[in-house]
Parts: structure tokens; sequence; C-alpha cells
């Protein structure tokens, strides 16, 4: 059996924010011990993080990235619809100008 670290209850309160890059990094960090063959309570504890925390990040990294390429999509639809009409305006432009006389 493990050495069990006593927590004090002060530590607790003070809760560490983290950035999405230091979460990220963690989270490989995570993987790589598991990958090592650590159970997920040895990495965890490792890393100095709980259980409820460990899966709450792991599945907000995994949600997002459905999403991302969603509105991902739709911007390249929108970006590929503005070139289009683009197009067309210069298009109808050169015809006015040579319409004109004037050179394009």
């Amino acid at each position: 059996m493990g050495v069990v670290q006593l927590v004090d209850p002060r530590e607790r309160l003070l809760r560490k924010r983290h950035k999405p890059e230091q979460i990220v990094s963690i989270l490989s960090e995570i993987q790589s011990d598991l990958d090592a063959g650590l159970s997920v309570d040895q990495a965890l504890r490792k890393a100095g993080l709980g259980m409820s925390t460990y899966y709450r990040w792991k599945a907000q990294q995994q949600a997002p990235a459905s999403a991302e390429s969603l509105r991902l999509r739709e911007l390249e639809t929108e970006v590929d619809r503005l070139k289009y009409l683009v197009a067309e305006l210069a298009l109808d432009r050169r015809m006015l100008q040579e319409a004109l006389g004037k050179k394009p």
C-alpha cells in the first residue's frame, strides 16, 4: 500500500486556477504516466490533481474539438461565399470600367 499524505484543510480552500496551456500540459503528463504503467490514482497523486478535476478537464478537452471543427467548417463556408462575391464584384467593376472606356 502507498504512503498516505495528509492535506492541510486550509490548502484545500486555496483553489488554484490553471491556464488552458497548463491544463493541456498536466493532462499530457498524466497520460504519459498512464502509458508508463501507473494507475490513474498514482498518476493523479503524482500530478497533485483530484479525480473529479481530472475527468472534468479531460471531458472539456475532448468536447471543444468537435465544436471547434464545426465552427471551422462554418467559417470556411463563409470564406468561400465571400470570395465568390468579391470575384463577382471585381468582374462587374471591370465590365463597367470597360463600358466607360477607362483602363482597369
